[in-house]
């Protein structure tokens, strides 16, 4: 089953290469969406695949790259988008 996930990942995740991380593990997996930094220090995105390759994705989202400093990650799951395009790092 494939389902669609809103995530903020709070801590230290701005300026460590997260969001390149977040794309790069992603497209591993074959999981489809983007990422984007916000004005409030964290990083948020959203992230369709199936359910299981969903989990791993999110649970490497939980840890980051290995200068990062992941503290809590928010989930949400959202309508899944036919026709998702790769994932992606939004500005």
């Amino acid at each position: 089953m494939v389902k669609r996930v809103y995530f903020e990942v709070h801590g230290f995740v701005q300026g460590v290469g997260f969001r390149y991380f977040t794309r790069k593990k992603a497209r591993e997996y074959g999981v489809t969406g983007w990422c984007r930094n916000t004005v409030d220090d964290t990083v948020e995105g959203e992230a369709q695949g199936d359910d299981d390759v969903m989990q791993k994705f999110l649970e490497d989202v939980g840890q980051g790259p290995s200068h990062a400093k992941v503290t809590k990650v928010v989930k949400q799951d959202r309508d899944v988008v036919q026709g998702d395009g790769p994932f992606e790092v939004r500005r």
